[in-house]
């Protein structure tokens, strides 16, 4: 059976701002960047954990249709298209202030959970972003 999660995917309308934002201000690195011509498979880690990969995907051909794509894209604007990221950190309160002094916009600061403590942002195409700090 299965052994492992090794990529999760989300849509972005520009690769190369989600760049910008993943690897610049949010301090992800690059696994992958392959262009396949009808696509480009792009994806970022955690530095130091290349055993999970985010793909970050232009919706398009060859998976979708023109109609289709544009649909996602018109979705994905208006934050209703569900993609969720959730990082790990071992303290929420520093890793705010880190992003924020980076331009990072928030619509939820670090706040006190019953399993610990995290905050909420949305990327530049309006995918959720949350990042944890567990309780100990």
């Amino acid at each position: 059976m299965f052994t492992a999660i090794t990529h999760s995917q989300i849509y972005v309308l520009d690769q190369n701002e989600a760049l910008d934002f993943y690897v610049g201000k949010l301090g992800l690195e690059v696994h992958s960047d392959v262009d396949f011509g009808a696509i480009r498979w792009l994806t970022v880690n955690v530095p130091g954990h290349p055993d999970r990969q985010i793909l970050l995907e232009a919706p398009g051909g060859p998976a979708m249709s023109g109609e289709t794509a544009r649909e996602v894209r018109e979705l994905l604007t208006k934050g209703a298209t569900g993609g969720s990221l959730i990082f790990s950190t071992d303290d929420c309160q520093a890793t705010y202030e880190s992003l924020r002094a980076r331009g990072v916009e928030f619509t939820e600061e670090p706040t006190k959970r019953p399993y610990g403590i995290d905050a909420a942002l949305r990327d530049p195409f309006g995918n959720s972003i949350r990042f944890t700090q567990l309780k100990e």
